[in-house]
């Protein structure tokens, strides 16, 4: 039995084989191994990093397969000793994990979701009697292939006048990653096997691409986007989010869009916009769509996730008309959701919902920014997240810090394929507003004692870039 991780050979020991995602695949093997007491309990397992380099797959599919094994009780995360096995092959089923270790996050700073306390309730309850009390008993049936028409006119008239997008038929998804996923099998059928994506970026986009049978390769993102000139000799698809970078907060420059557009009619590529975070711009006008300057190049992806919330499963999808007939408009969100968004979008109350949330995810930046005080963020001037940078330090062990104190945030690391320079990336889009002090108060004490538990230099700002 191995109670120690040194010099073992874990592409050897770790049967990799089989079906599913590559996270999945490693929690098997890791679980496996495990049971049959090749690792008995204390066995320290390698730092996610090291794992992954070992083994040439992303950290993401490490701290993945770790996170899963803890909450099944067949790992322990310990602060100063990293993970280790904590069920023995002669003690039965794994315990229960150990109260205490760390307090279920009551402040969850990681990035991804709207202010859920502030959904339109009563207008979007309004929008739902009006279509039960006035629908015909034929939008009762089943959804109509590609959307309800008129959700679609509405939300083509809506596209043109707030996105500048530049569209005469868009279909109805149940959101980005059910679009992404239509056009990545599209791609596939046209012979098209690899698409380029944003390093760092969104890693449940990529895993869609993969599982469409794509391979996916980074690009590396600068301060004004999408490094183009760097997307490989043989790439025809290109994944981008170019009103708001995600993580990183960038914007693609316009000397960038142009340089993507000419990239794509030399190619004869489809350039897939990503139209992330797009409503939400403080401190400067709103970036018109990629799709608007060349149709004829881009697909518009979006969704209603980030702007009332994921629970609806709404999304759209603007395509090429050379790529519509290779898309499948099946299935569709239930019709009476669609047609509620429809009266939403008629009435003006998705335009007034956007207004308001806009004034109010400003201050709530404003005020995590300054509660963060000399700390250095950027990626701030949109969206529902920023970076805060972590020179010298590690992020990994800030997480954990946090996670103690009851404080979610998330390692820039996990949306990175290889590992960089430390960072967090912080979402305060469903943060509370009478949290924001206590949530910066917690962040800056784990710092400060991951800090002072390692050779580790505590950022010092060079100035709050907004």
């Amino acid at each position: 039995m191995m109670n120690s991780q040194t010099n073992l050979a874990w592409d050897v020991l770790l049967d990799l084989s089989g079906p599913g995602p590559r996270h999945e695949r490693l929690t098997r093997a890791l679980r496996t191994v495990i049971r049959e007491g090749t690792l008995g309990s204390g066995a320290a397992l390698p730092p996610s990093r090291t794992l992954a380099a070992d083994l040439g797959f992303s950290r993401w599919v490490i701290t993945q397969a770790y996170e899963q094994l803890i909450a099944e009780g067949y790992l322990a995360a310990r602060t100063g000793s990293g993970t280790v096995v904590r069920w023995s092959a002669s003690g039965g089923e794994p315990a229960k994990p150990v109260p205490g270790k760390a307090a279920p996050p009551e402040i969850d700073l990681a990035p991804g979701l709207p202010d859920l306390r502030h959904f339109p309730r009563r207008r979007w309850a309004e929008a739902v009697r009006e279509i039960l009390a006035n629908a015909p008993h034929g939008e009762f049936g089943y959804p109509v292939p590609g959307g309800h028409p008129r959700l679609r006119a509405v939300l083509a008239d809506h596209l043109r006048r707030c996105r500048g997008a530049v569209v005469d038929d868009v279909r109805i998804s149940s959101g980005v990653t059910d679009g992404f996923g239509r056009v990545c099998r599209a791609l596939l059928a046209a012979g098209i096997t690899r698409v380029a994506a944003e390093e760092p970026g969104w890693q449940t986009l990529r895993r869609v691409a993969t599982r469409a049978g794509l391979d996916v390769v980074g690009v590396p993102v600068d301060e004004d986007g999408l490094r183009v000139d760097e997307i490989p000799s043989g790439t025809r698809a290109v994944l981008v989010t170019p009103a708001h970078q995600f993580p990183t907060g960038t914007v693609l420059s316009p000397t960038r869009r142009a340089g993507l557009l000419s990239w794509a009619r030399d190619v004869d590529g489809l350039i897939i916009e990503d139209d992330y975070d797009a409503e939400f711009r403080y401190d400067r006008r709103p970036v018109g769509t990629v799709q608007g300057m060349e149709p004829a190049r881009v697909a518009l992806l979006g969704s209603v996730s980030k702007t009332l919330s994921p629970a609806l499963g709404l999304g759209w999808y603007a395509l090429p008309p050379q790529w519509t007939e290779l898309v499948d408009p099946s299935p569709t969100p239930p019709a009476l959701e669609q047609l509620a968004f429809a009266a939403f979008l008629e009435r003006g109350s998705y335009d007034r919902h956007l207004r308001a949330a806009r004034r109010r995810y400003r201050a709530r930046r404003d005020a995590l920014v300054d509660a963060l005080g000399p700390l250095p963020v950027s990626g701030v001037a949109a969206g529902l997240h920023l970076v805060l940078d972590l020179p010298g330090g590690s992020a990994a062990e800030v997480v954990r810090r946090a996670a103690v104190k009851g404080l979610r945030v998330a390692d820039l690391d996990d949306y990175r394929a290889t590992p960089r320079a430390p960072g967090l990336v912080l979402g305060y889009g469903n943060l509370s507003d009478s949290s924001v002090g206590t949530a910066a108060r917690l962040l800056i004490e784990a710092i400060g004692e991951a800090s002072r538990t390692r050779s580790w230099q505590a950022p010092v700002s060079t100035g709050q870039q907004r």
